[in-house]
């Protein structure tokens, strides 16, 4: 009888849930609005039915885990969500034991960028790579580091918020509190709001009329498409957000020594106007010794990675 996993991926957005095998294939799909305002009880009996709906059909004496990728500060040892700051009025919310109970299948949580390092290191771009760096860079900018092939937690399983580095200790206040982070120069946002200032400024460029003429529907989207159409302000804030990274990934090389970093996340979407400016920096920055073997490339995994990312991590604690 083949073993089957279920993947619950957590959004403030959506919940999306998925029937896999062993070998991260994808045999059944459910997706619903998570409805987040609501509060955690209605959410909660939304994921219960996603998981009902991606069964599907099959025995349920073949599931043999559910992996559980959510948001916020995390507690995976005891399947805690602490905080989630897209889930109001998630507090200490015991979500792993809610949902075992409910299916009485092993049940386990995992941070949702922690767990994505998972399903492109055992499904994607880092197979056979056991010292790998997973980073997605969209709305936030978060991530997960595998070490000898093992996922890194941390004393309180909140480890790898890659995001949060301090790259400027006088630059933009970022939603962390602090100010100066990752996050707050090179994620979707704080490209958005440098392209805002400097046309406000009187900058020439296109990225306006890629958001209808509004400034406040400006997005790294649309500062993506028309840096691809050679906008040259557009094309300055990719690269900037690129030489960004570029620090943050030699700090995280200096720190672990990995031999790749898998860039995922919708800002990745800008290819080669962003991974460019990466590569030079680490060529640049990092020392030769610990730079001349690591690679830097696009996740594999796409829209799948958090869903994976679950199936992934069940699959690791089970195995």
């Amino acid at each position: 009888m083949q073993e089957l996993i279920i993947g619950v991926d957590l959004g403030g957005t959506q919940i999306r849930a998925a029937l896999a095998d062993g070998e991260g294939r994808i045999l059944h799909r459910a997706s619903c609005l998570t409805l987040a305002e609501e509060g955690p009880e209605p959410v909660i009996g939304r994921i219960k039915a996603a998981i009902r709906e991606a069964v599907h059909s099959t025995d349920w004496a073949q599931v043999v885990g559910i992996g559980i990728g959510a948001p916020g500060p995390i507690n995976p040892w005891t399947g805690v969500i602490h905080q989630a700051p897209n889930l109001p009025g998630w507090r200490d919310v015991p979500l792993r034991d809610i949902i075992q109970k409910e299916f009485q299948v092993p049940t386990h949580l995992g941070n949702d960028a922690n767990i994505a390092a998972l399903a492109e290191y055992r499904f994607g771009a880092g197979q056979g790579v056991d010292d790998l760096i997973y980073m997605t860079i969209s709305t936030g900018i978060g991530g997960g580091v595998i070490a000898g092939g093992q996922l890194l937690l941390g004393a309180d399983g909140l480890a790898s918020e890659v995001g949060h580095m301090t790259l400027e200790p006088h630059g933009p206040l970022c939603n962390c509190g602090n100010i100066g982070c990752l996050e707050a120069l090179a994620s979707g946002p704080a490209i958005a709001r440098d392209a805002r200032q400097r046309i406000e400024e009187g900058a020439q460029t296109i990225i306006a009329d890629r958001a209808g003429g509004d400034l406040r529907k400006v997005t790294a989207k649309a500062v993506g498409q028309a840096a691809q159409r050679g906008d040259e302000l557009a094309i300055e804030l990719i690269q900037r957000a690129g030489f960004y990274i570029g620090v943050g990934i030699v700090n995280l090389i200096h720190l672990f020594n990995p031999r790749l970093f898998v860039i995922g996340g919708g800002v990745s979407k800008a290819g080669d106007l962003l991974f460019d400016p990466i590569r030079a920096t680490v060529r640049e920055r990092a020392m030769p010794a610990m730079r001349q073997n690591v690679r830097v490339v696009s996740a594999a995994l796409g829209d799948d990675v958090g869903l994976l990312g679950a199936v992934a991590l069940a699959l690791t604690m089970e195995a």
